[in-house]
């Protein structure tokens, strides 16, 4: 076991990378196996439809950003910083200094919810 306690302070970003990297790793398997469909069905001389090619075309495109996508995700952020304020509170009648370090945390994803709302006001595309 002598050697793996350097792995500790190393897990954290070791997680983000496997988060971040895996998915894309998937994704990235996935368009090559459909590329190789594909082309392996062009070679043979079959036509593709046009919603297959339509499919393909919008998989890489975001949709644009709208007001109720803003709210919703303005609310789900707001109900976070509630949620990590309120573990302060709680943990705060063991510890009293508690209340204070969660409270800023909550801030974040709080604020950044209410910059979502903000925009959600503000957006032209009420779609």
């Amino acid at each position: 076991m002598a050697g793996f306690e350097v792995l500790i302070p190393l897990a954290p970003f070791l997680m983000v990378a496997a988060i971040v990297i895996i998915p894309r790793w998937y994704r990235t398997n996935e368009r090559r196996e459909m590329q190789k469909t594909l082309r392996a069905a062009i070679d043979k001389g079959q036509t593709l439809p046009p919603e297959l090619v339509d499919a393909l075309s919008k998989d890489s495109v975001r949709p644009p950003a709208t007001a109720a996508r803003d709210l919703r995700l303005g609310i789900i952020l707001l109900a976070v910083g509630a949620g990590i304020a309120l573990m302060g509170y709680g943990i705060s009648f063991e510890e009293m200094d508690a209340l204070y370090p969660f409270a800023g945390i909550a801030a974040i994803p709080a604020m950044i919810g209410l910059a979502f709302i903000v925009l959600s006001v503000f957006n032209k595309n009420k779609g």
